[in-house]
């Protein structure tokens, strides 16, 4: 049989253990028995000669010794375990809600990266929000689609972070604030407010609750990327590798971190080994499109690129770099058709600003390339956040303009970080 999944939990049958999010849980064999033996009669009772039969492979022992056990198996599943009922006559049942089915789904559909995936999730949170008001992982799941659909550039930030703000005290005011939560909540502050003092504070602290959740590690690493604290970043990444290498985001992160450094060869191995571990994730095709222009092969990086917008036609910011590279490849009309289709696509849908700067910035229009990053700056424009790292800004910031929209986009931050 395999696994089987329920909620946050998998039920590994053939080795005998019960995981939640993954992370191996403390359970007695003769309390995961009973547990898989509810699971597999799901929405059914169980009575007492069945659960002797079956968990204790009829060896006789008495009704408090079942009702013991079960209980363990309740109390190992904490929040969820009042879906383990009891009713005399009949026995035990294990009874998953409606809006279990819904939040499953929702993270199935978000683990796409794809703002089609995103809104699909999002669709799935919000029914379940409506069949259990009280259940705060849905409006955890909507707080956390608001949040991606905004910094990956798929819908206007300024639309995405009020109802990221709002889902989020929603979560936390069913639930507490959860390290997961905590850390959404950083992650979101690093990303649209660039408040990178508050961000690490946040981060650090869910990150001693949380120890092995390698989300936190990777936004944490983020933050010292985007610092410039690239030495601190690569520590946090060899602590996220060594609790969980496989996490999708963890190469594309790496990636940036080499990018980021000017270590550019470094960085096509990463992006490499991005793309052969998760051959379906845009981002990743992103980041290694990215390492392969900056270490000069334009035609493998455009390649890159274009597999990446097929996965992802809707996200809209990848074209503006698939035009930037047509022009770097001396093929200026193509990238400049692109263009035109994204100045059509931006009269009836977001396309991200900073991404606009680059084929500006290469067909050397300076004015409309700064046009674009004081749209950005309006637009709050999430790839903002890396603007001091990126090396593709590089030749604009000996000018003016930069460093006045720069003090912009920081505010307070602005002083600390160029210090």
């Amino acid at each position: 049989m395999g696994q089987i999944a329920f909620g946050p939990f998998s039920l590994d049958v053939e080795s005998a253990r019960l995981l939640r999010d993954g992370v191996g849980l403390d359970i007695r064999p003769q309390a995961f028995n009973a547990l898989k033996i509810l699971i597999q009669n799901c929405g059914r009772h169980v009575d007492y000669d069945q659960m002797i039969h079956q968990a204790w492979d009829g060896v006789s022992v008495s009704r408090h010794t079942v009702a013991v056990t079960v209980g363990e198996a309740k109390k190992i599943l904490r929040e969820y375990g009042a879906w383990i009922q009891y009713r005399p006559k009949l026995g035990y049942r294990l009874e998953i809600p409606h809006a279990e089915d819904q939040i499953r789904h929702g993270w199935h559909f978000a683990k796409r990266y794809t703002r089609d995936g995103f809104e699909k999730a999002l669709e799935c949170f919000q029914t379940a929000a409506a069949a259990d008001s009280a259940d705060f992982r849905a409006f955890e799941g909507m707080a956390l689609c608001y949040l991606m659909l905004g910094a990956y550039g798929m819908r206007p930030p300024r639309e995405m972070y009020p109802r990221f703000l709002e889902a989020h005290a929603d979560a936390v005011a069913r639930e507490g604030l959860t390290p997961e939560l905590r850390a959404d909540r950083a992650h979101a502050a690093h990303v649209f407010e660039r408040k990178f003092a508050e961000a690490e504070c946040e981060l650090l602290t869910a990150l001693r609750q949380a120890p092995h959740q390698v989300s936190i590690f990777g936004h944490l690493a983020l933050l010292y990327i985007t610092s410039g604290r690239f030495e601190d970043a690569l520590k946090i990444l060899d602590q996220a590798y060594a609790i969980d290498p496989l996490w999708p985001m963890l190469p594309a992160v790496d990636v940036l971190l080499r990018i980021s450094k000017r270590e550019f060869v470094c960085a096509v191995a990463c992006g490499k080994k991005a793309v052969d571990l998760h051959p379906y994730l845009p981002l990743g095709r992103f980041f290694y499109a990215q390492a392969l222009e900056h270490s000069g092969q334009m035609c493998a990086a455009l390649e890159q690129l274009r597999m990446a917008v097929v996965m992802s036609p809707d996200f809209h910011w990848l074209r503006a770099h698939e035009a930037d590279c047509l022009i770097r490849l001396g093929r200026a009309a193509e990238g400049e058709r692109i263009l035109s289709d994204l100045q059509d696509i931006r009269k009836r849908d977001y396309v991200d600003a900073y991404s606009m700067v680059l084929p500006h910035l290469s067909l050397g229009h300076l004015n409309q390339a700064f046009r674009e990053l004081e749209r950005a700056y309006e637009e709050n424009s999430s790839p903002l956040f890396v603007m001091d790292v990126d090396p593709k800004l590089d030749p604009l910031r000996a000018d003016p303009r930069f460093k006045r929209i720069r003090d912009k986009v920081f505010g307070s931050e602005a002083a600390s970080k160029a210090s």
